[in-house]
């Protein structure tokens, strides 16, 4: 049979009410304030191993991964992005890839800098949050329609669906599409300080 060892808690320096008491005042605290929630949205969001690309006139730069099979850069360039060289912003030649396919480029592990035309950045961002999202609010109130419509048949009598907050705002009149290409073209304009 074998031996069972125990430990003797106080030999050892270990207090196990102040270490308790300890636990339960961290777990007390742990409540953040709004402008520590803040701090962290902004943690979460905003990247910090990537240096932001200063603005080229004309262009939206990003940063594009290489390591996505979902979003492949052939895709991207497809659509009109282009690769960022090191002489397309002077003193980023330090931040130029050295070997490989995106040698001469600007890049940070497998991130690669690219640029994209502003009319095309343009169109890309009306079409995903403009166009895309007022197809998909047509398509929620047909459905509602036709639901509204078969209930209305097996009761035998008009039936309206309630609406929850936000719903009834479904199928007004949609607000003006925003126009992303004047706020980077202002960006762009500004020199990097």
């Amino acid at each position: 049979m074998a031996k069972r060892i125990t430990y003797n808690d106080e030999k050892l320096g270990f207090n196990r009410k102040s270490r308790e008491d300890g636990d339960r005042r961290i777990t007390e605290d742990r409540e953040l304030t709004d402008p520590e929630r803040l701090d962290e949205f902004r943690k979460t969001f905003f990247q910090s191993a990537l240096p932001d690309l200063p603005p080229i006139e004309g262009y939206h730069v990003c940063w594009l991964t290489t390591e996505n099979p979902r979003d492949p850069i052939h895709g991207r360039i497809r659509l009109g992005y282009e690769p960022i060289k090191s002489t397309d912003i002077p003193g980023w030649e330090h931040a130029s890839m050295k070997t490989g396919e995106w040698a001469g480029m600007i890049g940070v592990n497998e991130m690669v800098a690219f640029k994209l035309p502003l009319h095309l950045y343009e169109a890309y961002m009306k079409e995903a949050h403009d166009t895309q999202p007022a197809l998909e609010e047509d398509a929620l109130n047909e459905a509602r329609r036709q639901a509204e419509e078969a209930a209305s048949e097996i009761a035998r009598q008009p039936i309206s669906f309630e609406l929850e907050e936000g719903q009834a705002d479904l199928g007004g009149k949609a607000p003006d599409a925003p126009s992303f290409e004047d706020t980077l073209t202002d960006r762009s304009r500004r020199v990097p300080g």
